[in-house]
Protein backbone atom coordinates (compact mmCIF):
# COMPACT_ATOMS: atom_id res chain seq x y z
CA UNK A 1 0.00 0.00 0.00
CA UNK A 2 3.00 2.24 1.14
CA UNK A 3 4.37 1.91 -2.80
CA UNK A 4 1.16 2.32 -4.27
CA UNK A 5 1.04 6.15 -2.32
CA UNK A 6 4.17 6.87 -3.47
CA UNK A 7 3.52 6.62 -7.15
CA UNK A 8 0.61 8.79 -6.29
CA UNK A 9 0.21 12.92 -6.86
CA UNK A 10 1.06 14.96 -3.84
CA UNK A 11 -3.02 16.08 -3.88
CA UNK A 12 -4.07 11.90 -2.96
CA UNK A 13 -7.40 11.85 -0.90
CA UNK A 14 -7.52 15.35 0.16
CA UNK A 15 -10.96 15.95 -0.04
CA UNK A 16 -11.07 19.72 -0.12
CA UNK A 17 -8.87 19.56 -3.42
CA UNK A 18 -10.49 16.25 -5.24
CA UNK A 19 -14.16 17.26 -4.54
CA UNK A 20 -14.00 20.88 -3.52
CA UNK A 21 -17.00 22.50 -3.14
CA UNK A 22 -17.57 25.05 -6.08
CA UNK A 23 -19.60 28.49 -5.82
CA UNK A 24 -23.29 27.17 -5.64
CA UNK A 25 -22.21 24.83 -2.27
CA UNK A 26 -22.35 21.45 -4.47
CA UNK A 27 -19.05 19.32 -4.99
CA UNK A 28 -17.56 18.43 -8.17
CA UNK A 29 -14.55 16.86 -9.10
CA UNK A 30 -11.99 19.03 -11.02
CA UNK A 31 -11.39 18.51 -14.64
CA UNK A 32 -7.24 17.69 -14.14
CA UNK A 33 -8.58 14.96 -11.42
CA UNK A 34 -10.31 12.95 -14.43
CA UNK A 35 -7.01 12.32 -16.65
CA UNK A 36 -5.49 11.31 -13.32
CA UNK A 37 -4.97 7.12 -13.62
CA UNK A 38 -5.68 7.55 -9.73
CA UNK A 39 -9.03 9.28 -9.70
CA UNK A 40 -11.02 6.44 -8.02
CA UNK A 41 -8.74 4.91 -5.60
CA UNK A 42 -8.33 8.97 -4.42
CA UNK A 43 -11.64 9.81 -4.55
CA UNK A 44 -12.95 6.52 -2.05
CA UNK A 45 -9.29 7.51 -0.08
CA UNK A 46 -10.46 10.96 0.62
CA UNK A 47 -13.85 9.83 1.16
CA UNK A 48 -12.91 7.71 4.24
CA UNK A 49 -11.24 9.72 6.06
CA UNK A 50 -12.27 12.64 8.32
CA UNK A 51 -13.39 15.42 5.57
CA UNK A 52 -14.85 12.55 3.64
CA UNK A 53 -17.23 11.79 6.54
CA UNK A 54 -18.66 14.91 7.04
CA UNK A 55 -19.19 15.38 3.18
CA UNK A 56 -21.49 12.23 3.49
CA UNK A 57 -22.87 14.40 6.37
CA UNK A 58 -23.32 17.08 3.83
CA UNK A 59 -25.09 14.80 1.24
CA UNK A 60 -27.49 13.44 3.80
CA UNK A 61 -28.77 16.55 4.97
CA UNK A 62 -28.98 17.29 1.09
CA UNK A 63 -31.45 14.48 0.53
CA UNK A 64 -33.43 14.81 3.69
CA UNK A 65 -33.75 18.72 2.73
CA UNK A 66 -34.69 17.67 -0.39
CA UNK A 67 -37.66 14.57 0.46
CA UNK A 68 -35.07 12.34 -0.60
CA UNK A 69 -34.95 10.29 3.05
CA UNK A 70 -37.33 10.37 6.12
CA UNK A 71 -36.64 11.84 9.43
CA UNK A 72 -35.69 8.74 10.78
CA UNK A 73 -33.37 7.54 7.90
CA UNK A 74 -31.58 11.05 8.26
CA UNK A 75 -31.18 10.62 12.24
CA UNK A 76 -30.06 6.83 11.41
CA UNK A 77 -27.51 8.10 9.05
CA UNK A 78 -26.43 10.97 11.05
CA UNK A 79 -25.65 8.65 13.82
CA UNK A 80 -23.43 6.04 12.28
CA UNK A 81 -21.40 8.88 10.40
CA UNK A 82 -21.65 11.09 13.99
CA UNK A 83 -19.74 7.84 15.50
CA UNK A 84 -17.36 7.43 12.40
CA UNK A 85 -16.33 10.55 12.71
CA UNK A 86 -15.55 10.33 16.13
CA UNK A 87 -13.49 7.27 15.91
CA UNK A 88 -11.64 8.64 13.06
CA UNK A 89 -10.85 11.72 15.11
CA UNK A 90 -9.88 10.17 18.04
CA UNK A 91 -7.36 8.34 15.92
CA UNK A 92 -6.45 10.89 13.95
CA UNK A 93 -6.22 13.42 16.71
CA UNK A 94 -8.18 15.61 15.18
CA UNK A 95 -11.52 17.37 16.00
Amino acid sequence: MKDKKKKCPSCFGIIDIVFPKTDDGLRTTPEACFECPHKTECLRSALKELGGLKVREEFVDRAYESGMIGFLDRWSQKKVLSRKIKEQSTKTGKV
